[in-house]
């Protein structure tokens, strides 16, 4: 005795099975439209956080120019400084030379005496 295998799909697509494979699609198409407009919504969020940070980024900008410009500006203050402490500094030292130049004189002198 042969035993026969049964058949469990059909051979042709019936109108039950073309209603079933619609009603999939029409599934599949609704939860795809959710998820679309979900990825819509991240771009256009997205486009409102890069705004922010694009405008943060404008100011950040801004602020270190400022910051450039006073170190700039202390910089320049503290060159013209330090010429002006090197030039009394040299002046100094050349004082000090003359003062003991004078000494080594009047040393003399008083040893001349």
């Amino acid at each position: 005795m042969k035993k026969e295998i049964k058949k469990t799909t059909e051979k042709y697509l019936t109108e039950k099975k073309f209603g079933i494979f619609e009603n999939r699609f029409d599934k599949f198409e609704d939860r795809f439209d959710v998820s679309m407009r979900a990825v819509a919504k991240s771009f256009a969020d997205n486009a409102e956080v890069t705004e922010a940070i694009l405008a943060q980024l404008k100011n950040t900008n801004e602020i270190s120019a400022i910051i450039l410009k006073e170190i700039r500006a202390i910089h320049e203050d503290n060159k013209y400084f330090r010429e002006s402490i090197s030039s009394l500094n040299t002046d100094g030292f050349s004082y000090d030379k003359r003062i003991s130049g004078l000494d080594v004189r009047v040393e003399k002198l008083e040893s001349k005496k």
